[in-house]
């Protein structure tokens, strides 16, 4: 049987490890889906005369970008409520119109969406946190689509549960049905230590290792969460996942503006991993997270975007540029998070917080053939003199021209190919009308 290969040959190849480092003259072969090999262009019609050959001349080749933590379905309502504190966005706003609307329509809708604007922006990889997440396994499934699917455990009666015990008999039920997908795993969702009993946590934390997936939790998001939880469990929220064996190397903490330099050192300790999201940290003035401390402590972080309700885009690009700003900034040290070392926050720090650094984060044989082309020959990003940076600090996301995940080519031309755009489009509309009470 022929095999189907692929020669993509950029003018430059960013293969993340080693960190900082920029090829010339590269081909990456694919091969059923997989990184086959990385060779000279030259050698491309030696060695693999039968491939199908994608050149891209003025591009630059790198692995698909994690989007560490997002709400997919929230892309609905983007916009709807903005300028707001955190607790008053989310009780006045955001969960009165999750419990009006959300269900498997919203969802679907919000979801593809979500993944049109990811995809055509050079995410290849979400890890989500919301309600029906069968649903989104399956429009990621039929879009092609990497994703990690939060299990959702919340103590608030939603449409997708009524209480934690059926949260995880329905999420277990998902996972299950996920089992063998080459795309898709799954990861407990607790929604916050406010929000999830200590039986839930301990519940969660012994399914986790049995299953072998993270716990994905809002973190420290505000300095109110430490106070609240003293009042009502008399303990300091890292103290209270300490003690319940949350704290560890299968923790997923996101946000996380409210470190000290005991809770930094505590942290690295236990080999937790964060995800960053400083657009909607920023947006909610909920507080910085120090990532030069986490960094040089040798915490693992990853980069997410959180929701379009709070950002108000899934733009990893942008993403990344603010998250070395914002590092340097708040540090007062302009060498602290170099471009080099944003892009693998946004590439491989992801994939190893996920569990999937094996398979994706960086161009090397073996693993899965995530990839993403951007062009590098517009007037914004001209003259290239140093190729990170330019990814890092000037590329915008309409800059991608073509991504494959597992070898699949999604995003051919800027033009998508798994999904209708038109389509996403329309629903979109519609669900605006609807919010707005038009229909």
């Amino acid at each position: 049987m022929t095999r189907s290969l692929q020669a993509v040959m950029p003018r430059w190849l960013v293969p993340v490890n080693p960190e900082g480092q920029v090829r010339e003259g590269q081909a990456v072969i694919i091969a059923d889906g997989r990184i086959e090999a990385v060779i000279p262009a030259k050698d491309v019609e030696r060695r693999f005369g039968d491939a199908e050959r994608v050149e891209l001349p003025d591009h630059v080749l790198i692995p698909g970008l994690v989007n560490a933590h997002t709400h997919n379905a929230m892309s609905l309502m983007r916009g709807l409520a903005d300028d707001l504190p955190l607790m008053t966005w989310l009780e006045n706003y955001i969960w009165p119109t999750e419990q009006r609307w959300v269900g498997a329509d919203f969802v679907r809708a919000g979801t593809e969406l979500a993944i049109a604007e990811m995809l055509a922006g050079g995410t290849t990889c979400f890890n989500d946190n919301y309600f029906f997440p069968d649903v989104t396994a399956a429009v990621a499934r039929r879009a092609g689509m990497r994703a990690v699917v939060g299990l959702p455990v919340i103590s608030v009666p939603t449409a997708w549960a009524q209480t934690e015990r059926e949260y995880f008999s329905r999420g277990l039920e998902v996972h299950q049905d996920l089992v063998g997908e080459e795309l898709l795993t799954t990861a407990f969702a607790p929604h916050a230590p406010y929000t999830v009993s200590d039986e839930a946590f301990e519940r969660m934390r012994d399914l986790a290792e049995e299953m072998d997936v993270q716990i994905h939790l809002h973190l420290l998001e505000t300095a109110g969460e430490i106070d609240g939880s003293l009042q009502v469990h008399g303990k300091a929220p890292l103290d209270r996942l300490d003690a319940l064996g949350i704290l560890g190397p299968r923790l997923l903490a996101v946000h996380m503006t409210q470190l000290g330099a005991d809770d930094i050192r505590r942290v690295a300790r236990a080999g937790v991993h964060v995800l960053h999201c400083p657009a909607s940290n920023l947006k909610l003035a909920s507080g910085i997270c120090p990532v030069a401390d986490l960094d040089a402590a040798a915490v693992n972080v990853a980069i997410g975007t959180d929701g379009a309700a709070s950002n108000n885009t899934l733009d990893m690009f942008a993403e990344m540029r603010l998250a070395a700003l914002l590092a340097k900034g708040a540090s007062g040290n302009p060498e602290a998070v170099r471009a080099a070392r944003a892009l693998s926050m946004a590439t491989v720090n992801g994939a190893r917080a996920l569990g999937l650094e094996d398979r994706i984060g960086t161009i090397e044989e073996g693993k899965s053939a995530d990839l993403v082309a951007v062009a590098l020959n517009r007037p914004g990003t001209l003259p290239v003199h140093n190729v990170i940076s330019q990814l890092v600090y000037a590329v915008g996301r309409d800059q991608v021209s073509d991504v494959w995940v597992e070898g699949r080519r999604v995003l051919r031309s800027r033009e998508l190919e798994t999904l209708d755009e038109k389509e996403v489009q329309r629903t979109a509309h519609q669900w605006a009308a609807r919010l707005a009470g038009e229909e």
